[in-house]
């Protein structure tokens, strides 16, 4: 049976293109819930990063960095009592995880000082929502959706988005993480498929470290 008060507090994250923000608003509209996401479309470095990475890398991550901080610890410090739950399409760690990608070796231990200060201050979820899909299947996605300067993005860069967040997961042990393969699944064109999405994520008891399920 779904319990939409299971969780105070969900993330629902994925690669770029994995459908993280749609399906975050879907559940937040079904439940109530407080919705987080994240503000990058005013962000001016992104299109510059896309276009020359090595140049615009560090103050990409930076300008990232201080407005997730900025978002989340506004919002999560305030609750609302007419919401059910807090739901939010990203997590403050994936600023490490792309960082760990995009700098150069001298910027990301400057980046990783800076990163740790600040991480300790906020909230860890409850509950740690996956979308896995394939690179391959990304790049599909991210041609569909047509935001110009994401169409440099490679194949290679999105492996290694994928291997940094397999590396933190295992890394953090005590966290609750569901790792849902969605591959061959359309929870946005297809209500059945979301219904099945739903009930995995308010339904099945997920223990603390990985939680592997294919839809």
């Amino acid at each position: 049976m779904v319990d939409p008060m299971k969780y105070q507090y969900i993330v629902v994250e994925g690669n770029i293109g994995a459908g993280k923000t749609s399906l975050t608003q879907m559940i937040a509209a079904e439940f109530n819930a407080r919705l987080i996401l994240e503000e990058f479309s005013e962000n001016p470095f992104l299109p510059k990063f896309y276009k020359n990475p090595e140049r615009y890398a560090f103050p990409l991550e930076l300008s990232f960095l201080a407005a997730r901080y900025q978002q989340l610890k506004s919002e999560l410090e305030n609750r609302d009592l007419f919401k059910t739950f807090t739901i939010s399409d990203y997590y403050f760690m994936k600023s490490l995880i792309f960082a760990r990608v995009t700098l150069a070796e001298e910027e990301f231990k400057l980046y990783r000082q800076l990163f740790h200060i600040i991480y300790q201050s906020l909230p860890r979820p409850d509950l740690f929502v996956y979308l896995h899909v394939t690179p391959r299947k990304l790049i599909e996605n991210i041609r569909k959706r047509g935001r110009d300067y994401e169409q440099e993005i490679t194949y290679e860069y999105l492996q290694q988005i994928q291997d940094g967040y397999f590396d933190f997961f295992r890394q953090e042990t005590t966290m609750r993480f569901l790792i849902i393969d969605t591959e061959n699944v359309d929870f946005v064109n297809r209500p059945d498929d979301f219904v099945r999405i739903r009930n995995t994520i308010f339904e099945k008891e997920v223990q603390p470290g990985l939680n592997y399920v294919i839809l």
